[in-house]
């Protein structure tokens, strides 16, 4: 018994007859099939003569489907579909993988660089889990993590530093108008101080202003760092925040640095996954991020995937 099909028509008549049955008229088939109407009512014509039956009524101002022409066309659209799906499924689908993230180095970081990953790999889907929690690469579908702590993070995952905390005091512009920049404990009591989670001030107050004994210090407080950074741009207060967090907005201009100094916080960034996740997509990524944060540091790029990667405990 053979697979072949049956006598088909002629495919070309085929498409032609369904998008002059949804316009119901040969001008408008014949725009969007970019050729001329003359052409649409000639491809009709031939179908007709083909199967031997009239498909359509040419009215005076108007098309009209014919019983025909309504039976036939609910089996060509299925038809036409079947063959766009089958085509679609022929094309490779792009690659997914989801990074875990926290909300602040979201926004903050990781966001502002994606328009340059997907122009870089339109092959792959990246899927941005950003939360607090500590995402799980087994629950969560989690293929790579951005990590702030220290190693080890846990057995079986490799990890790589991404980059190292440096905690400087940023504020917009327009916050110092007509002001000086403070000098002392006591003159910067004066502007609220913005914190987050992280709560560096009483540290970084001690240790660049030798205490504040005798200061009383106003403030905000927001559990997410990019919150109290996003107050400081738009004028609020004075800000601790990782460099690497305010790079872009220091370089537009819309923060500037209140202090030469800066201070080295408890914990850094690191890249977390699965030892035994080896994919091309895993190395193209991580490579990609480190090379990110190196440009941002002004050190070198280009690594390759995979070069220089240590596993925990190895």
């Amino acid at each position: 018994m053979s697979d072949a099909p049956g006598k088909l028509p002629s495919l070309n008549g085929v498409k032609v007859f369904e998008v002059a049955a949804r316009h119901l008229n040969f001008r408008l088939a014949a725009e969007e099939l970019g050729v001329t109407q003359g052409a649409v009512a000639q491809q009709i014509r031939g179908l007709e003569a083909e199967l031997g039956v009239k498909l359509f009524e040419r009215l005076p101002r108007a098309l009209a489907l014919t019983g025909e022409g309504r039976a036939y066309i609910a089996d060509v659209r299925r038809a036409l579909e079947i063959i766009a799906r089958a085509t679609d499924g022929l094309k490779p689908q792009p690659v997914r993988l989801t990074i875990s993230t926290t909300p602040s180095f979201a926004s903050r970081w990781l966001i502002p660089r994606l328009p340059d990953f997907t122009a870089r790999h339109p092959d792959l889907d990246l899927h941005i889990l950003a939360t607090d929690r500590m995402s799980s690469f087994q629950a969560d579908g989690v293929d790579l993590a951005v990590r702030y702590g220290r190693p080890p993070f846990g057995p079986g995952l490799a990890v790589e530093l991404l980059f190292e905390q440096e905690i400087v005091a940023v504020c917009s512009p327009m916050l110092l108008a007509g002001r000086p920049a403070p000098k002392t404990a006591e003159e910067l009591a004066g502007y609220t101080l913005l914190h987050d989670a992280h709560n560096f001030w009483p540290e970084f107050i001690e240790r660049h202003f030798g205490g504040s004994r005798q200061a009383s210090f106003k403030g905000i407080s927001f559990n997410q760092t990019s919150h109290a950074i996003e107050a400081a741009t738009a004028g609020q207060g004075i800000v601790l925040a990782n460099r690497d967090f305010v790079a872009r907005d220091l370089a537009e201009g819309r923060l500037i640095r209140l202090f030469e100094g800066s201070m080295t916080g408890p914990s850094d960034f690191y890249l977390v996954w699965p030892r035994y996740r080896k994919s091309l997509s895993l190395q193209t990524v991580i490579a990609w991020l480190s090379d990110e944060a190196k440009k941002e540091r002004g050190g070198p790029t280009d690594r390759g995937p995979a070069n220089g990667w240590r596993s925990e405990g190895s």
